[in-house]
């Protein structure tokens, strides 16, 4: 399951990421979302993008395309 797969109130741990983008990887990694973390879907655009978490104490948005690279379970 991907993090562009849930829906706002749902919550997870982050599992992992697709090996095909080690570039935003990296980013992501630098952002906190390392695997272990529980997050919450807080918000989705009324598009559907892009999606808004919660972690760590922060609140992060990232677009649907990029959420669908993080691996989650919940």
């Amino acid at each position: 399951m991907t993090l562009g797969d849930l829906t706002v109130g749902d919550t997870g741990t982050i599992t992992g990421f697709s090996s095909n983008q080690r570039t935003y990887r990296r980013k992501l990694l630098t952002m906190g979302m390392t695997p272990g973390t529980t997050f919450k879907i807080c918000r989705v655009a009324p598009l559907g993008d892009p999606i808004e978490l919660e972690l760590r104490g922060f609140q992060l948005s990232l677009r649907r395309e990029e959420a669908r690279i993080v691996e989650v379970s919940r």
